[in-house]
């Protein structure tokens, strides 16, 4: 199962809202299980980011579309990295030559 982790930060429309953030979280939630997909973490941070997201999906283009859903809300804009566990990396490595 893939795996993907998003920074996320507010934009001035999900800093106005900061009060619905949990509501969102939620929402989120909800939505990713719709999709098939499981949200592992949802943290806010201080610092350069402003939420992590560490959700895992049944294939990368459910993962996908639920990230495009997500940034259609306009509350939020991310930064997103394919996170690889040992035994995906091990897979990888195993095809160096």
């Amino acid at each position: 199962m893939p795996t993907y982790v998003t920074l996320l930060n507010f934009t001035e429309q999900g800093a106005r809202s900061i009060k619905d953030t949990v509501k969102r979280a939620e929402a989120y939630k909800a939505a990713a299980k719709a999709a098939g997909a499981n949200v592992k973490e949802l943290l806010w941070t201080q610092g350069q980011y402003d939420v992590i997201a560490i959700v895992e999906g049944p294939d990368e283009a459910a993962l996908n579309a639920l990230l495009i859903d997500t940034m259609r809300g306009g509350n939020v804009r991310s930064q997103t990295l394919r996170a690889m566990n040992a035994t995906e990396m091990s897979a990888i490595i195993s095809k160096l030559k």
